[in-house]
């Protein structure tokens, strides 16, 4: 069975860190349940295809950009915390914050984003 950890992994470096979209989505599958509910500050969405939209248009709109882990994951029980950053590659991020996750059955049912401003 995979892991929290492994699948909070997969979430930001194979999902949302991922220009290929053929990649990515192999990854959605192998992490996401199939009702799974992305929230961020801009919006909440469900879904595969939601997703995969989403993390194409954060890509889109930041060319040379990339996520990195900014510390360990975090597990309690069904949930994992993650803290990244976002940002030209080789270079200090521009954006950080965190991601939540659920899990249920081996597959991630909820992801909650935080963006930090401090």
């Amino acid at each position: 069975m995979t892991t929290i950890e492994q699948l909070m992994q997969a979430n930001l470096l194979e999902v949302f860190n991922e220009r290929d979209g053929e990649r990515r989505r192999a990854a959605m599958a192998r992490t996401y349940a199939s009702d799974v509910r992305f929230s961020d500050p801009d919006e909440a969405v469900v879904g595969h295809a939601a997703i995969d939209t989403k993390a194409q248009k954060i890509l889109d709109e930041a060319p040379g950009f990339v996520f990195s882990p900014g510390g360990p994951i975090r597990v309690v029980g069904d949930l994992g915390f993650l803290e990244w950053g976002f940002g030209p590659e080789g270079q200090p991020p521009v954006v950080r914050g965190a991601d939540v996750v659920l899990v249920a059955d081996g597959l991630i049912t909820s992801v909650y984003t935080m963006l930090f401003t401090d």
